[in-house]
């Protein structure tokens, strides 16, 4: 690195030292933007860059709630509001275990990026708590989510902050959220998103970040004269990304092998067809149950357990064409993404967010794998929330096909953006430089605009 990114990145790691993914993260930008930054002004775009990394707001906060036995539980909630340049802080709350002030500001950081791409007037933020929905009742999730949004709700608003769902809140959660903080606020607004169609909801919502991964892959293709017709895919995470990808592969004449929970992996060298994806559906949204399952219910499956001590993902082993990483953070390492290369895999989109550690990437693009990483494969999602909010302040609702063709048009714009970014700027055909440098670019222009604030 540069001088002034060096530095930056010194600074991130004296002052958060413990942030490992947050550090991760800030160091894949600053990589990209390394290679523009002394072509830019220098006083000007030097000043907001260290602006960039930090949060304009972290909250953290307790959350009690009672279990069906009345015994008193607490546990911590996390909202940051990184940036607000483009508009209000928009981004998801994840309900999970492993969710701490770290993963919540390196999901803040790629989502304010992530959100300039899609082109609409939103900021970047995210939150969440260390909350573990599964297993607990529909009652004991209903008192947790209503005393979170009660401390949130003072922090956010339609024209403030707006969040939605992620790891661990889907449908059930958002509506908990919304009904509590309507009852505090006595007003309804378009305050969330991922909301029901029945009061305020998008069509196409659930769908949109699984949708939207295929459509970029598919515009990827497109270029090299390819589609996915009779390609191999494998999958991994079997929740609602996942579900939806496979759900647009197989319409578009691709066949998926595997998915994958946080137990192990199974796979199908049948293909994942319509009817099986019906059952990951039933299975996952409303038995809750572990994909293990699925070799029970077809035989022509495996199930491959996941290894307690570490080593390779099992998912990444097969034979295929093309990957679309749909879980968590960091699951295919060096490791893995060679195994990916020793297969001879052509493509690989990002569902999750950071899902492909820095040495993982390195090695798709000194091997010729496409590539496209997640704060632009994954931006579907986000794209279709902030449509969702255009259709609130408007009061009206749009059809579900006039939804997915606004989100065909984000994601192949989101595309050709990257795409001639990256090539502008000396880095034809790496992706990831094309997303960090045009999200750089808008949002510090903003930021320059309104005064470095």
């Amino acid at each position: 690195m540069r001088d002034v990114t060096a530095e930056l990145f010194q600074k991130i790691q004296k002052d958060d030292p413990n942030q490992t993914e947050f550090q991760q993260a800030v160091h894949e930008f600053l990589n990209s933007v390394d290679k523009i930054i002394d072509d830019l002004p220098h006083v000007v775009y030097h000043k907001v860059l260290d602006r960039l990394i930090e949060p304009e707001r972290a909250i953290m906060f307790r959350v009690p709630w009672t279990t069906d036995e009345g015994i008193l539980q607490i546990n911590r909630g996390f909202r940051v509001q990184m940036n607000s340049a483009l508009g209000p802080y928009k981004g998801g709350l994840r309900f999970h275990p492993s969710v701490n002030l770290s993963i919540v500001k390196f999901l803040a950081f790629e989502q304010t990026f992530k959100n300039s791409l899609t082109g609409l007037q939103m900021g970047g933020g995210k939150g969440g708590s260390n909350f573990d929905p599964k297993g607990k009742s529909d009652s004991e999730v209903m008192r947790f989510c209503q005393s979170f949004i009660t401390e949130l709700s003072r922090h956010i608003g339609a024209d403030t902050d707006v969040p939605a769902g992620d790891i661990g809140v889907g449908g059930r959660e958002i509506g908990y959220l919304f009904g509590q903080y309507k009852r505090l606020r006595n007003e309804f607004t378009g305050t969330l998103t991922g909301k029901s169609p029945l009061w305020g909801g998008s069509y196409i919502r659930p769908e949109a970040t699984g949708y939207g991964l295929v459509y970029l892959a598919a515009a990827m293709l497109h270029d090299k004269g390819e589609s996915f017709e009779g390609k191999t895919c494998l999958v991994s995470g079997s929740g609602n990304v996942a579900q939806y990808t496979v759900e647009k592969l197989n319409s578009l004449g691709a066949k998926v092998v595997t998915l994958s929970d946080s137990t192990g992996c199974i796979y199908d060298p049948s293909g994942i067809d319509d009817k099986k994806l019906r059952y990951v559906k039933t299975l996952k949204n409303v038995t809750r149950g572990r994909i293990s399952a699925y070799a029970e219910a077809f035989k022509e499956a495996e199930y491959f357990p996941r290894k307690e001590n570490g080593g390779a993902n099992q998912v990444w082993t097969f034979a295929a064409d093309c990957a679309f990483p749909c879980a968590t953070q960091n699951e295919i390492s060096a490791t893995d993404a060679r195994n990916l290369v020793k297969s001879n895999i052509k493509l690989v989109a990002e569902g999750a967010n950071m899902p492909t550690t820095l040495e993982g990437v390195d090695i798709f693009h000194d091997n010729g794998v496409l590539f496209a990483p997640a704060k632009a494969a994954n931006a579907g999602g986000v794209a279709v929330s902030g449509l969702e909010m255009a259709q609130n302040s408007s009061r009206i609702q749009w059809t579900a096909e006039k939804v997915d063709q606004q989100l065909q048009r984000i994601m192949k714009g989101i595309y050709a953006n990257i795409r001639d970014t990256a090539k502008h700027y000396g880095s034809e055909g790496n992706l990831v430089d094309g997303a960090n440098i045009a999200g750089f670019l808008k949002v510090a222009n903003a930021m320059i605009d309104q005064g470095y604030v």
